[in-house]
């Protein structure tokens, strides 16, 4: 994947990830992470996968760790185990992300 390749969804512009439709872009572009960073062994712009998150944002446990003062839950601790511990669950990359506890809790999360 190219550049160009990313215009189809992405907006011309200065830095180009923080002219998208794409929620998330902008959080990893401000820390100099580029689209094809995550996206070069893709065909077409895809989902990533949990493991693909992890091997930059380390296991679950590190990121619980980060998350253990959110209140009233850690968000990336959850007692259910797998599957509730799939980063898309939440994280949508290509939409609004979701607190996806919300569904039977009444955890209000801001879910970036």
């Amino acid at each position: 994947m190219n550049g160009e390749a990313c215009l189809g969804c992405h907006q011309k512009g200065s830095p180009l990830a923080l002219y998208t439709k794409m929620p998330l872009s902008h959080f990893h572009q401000l820390k100099g992470i580029t689209c094809q960073a995550c996206h070069a062994d893709l065909k077409a712009p895809q989902a990533l996968s949990t493991e693909q998150c992890l091997a930059c944002h380390g296991s679950f446990e590190k990121v619980a760790a980060r998350t253990a003062n959110v209140k009233p839950h850690n968000p990336h601790s959850s007692p259910h185990g797998n599957p509730y511990t799939a980063c898309d669950l939440c994280h949508h990359q290509h939409a609004k992300s979701e607190n996806f506890c919300a569904q039977c809790h009444a955890f209000k999360f801001v879910v970036p």
